[in-house]
């Protein structure tokens, strides 16, 4: 939780972070609204997850591609279509073409992302903030709490098990 508040501090205002054993995998920054700022910084959690993937870590990559390209070739895989023109290029970094992870596949995998941590630089006006974390393995939550709302936001963490701190200290600036 310190990383994420920590990362937070110093991020523009209206975002969340996600954090895991030390560092941030998800950061949803300067969005109109919190919800927005919680699917981003999911989505990125997400991704940082999914890398981690076994058939991720073994992509027969050709060889001599450098680490932006095969980067670049990750994240692709990972997306859900890619046109025509992005599939080609995108295969020739292979020596053979790779199967892709199914939408079953991954939602398996990100199941076992768990003990992540997420921080808020202002408070949860609905529990639907709550709900996406959920997703993406949060168990701990913390935020400065004030919103007319804060008892049905308790009220999902409690319902997900997740451990949450009001702060009192909002870290939104403008």
């Amino acid at each position: 939780l310190l990383v994420a508040l920590i990362a937070l501090k110093y991020t523009q205002s209206n975002s969340v972070c996600y954090a895991l054993d030390g560092q941030v995998i998800g950061m949803g920054a300067g969005q109109q609204s919190r919800i927005h700022c919680t699917r981003l910084a999911g989505l990125k959690a997400d991704t940082w997850f999914l890398r981690q993937h076994p058939r991720v870590l073994t992509l027969p990559f050709r060889v001599g591609l450098s680490r932006p390209v095969r980067d670049n070739a990750i994240d692709q895989y990972l997306l859900p279509a890619l046109t025509p023109a992005e599939e080609a290029d995108w295969q020739a970094n292979f020596s053979e073409p790779p199967q892709r992870l199914t939408a079953d596949e991954k939602r398996a995998w990100l199941d076992q992302l768990q003990g992540v941590s997420l921080g808020s630089d202002a408070f949860f006006p609905f529990r639907d903030s709550i709900d996406r974390a959920r997703q993406s393995g949060v168990r701990y939550v913390a935020q400065p709490g004030g919103s007319l709302r804060d008892a049905d936001v308790v009220a999902a963490c409690d319902a997900y098990g997740m451990v949450m701190a009001m702060t009192g200290v909002r870290l939104f600036h403008h």
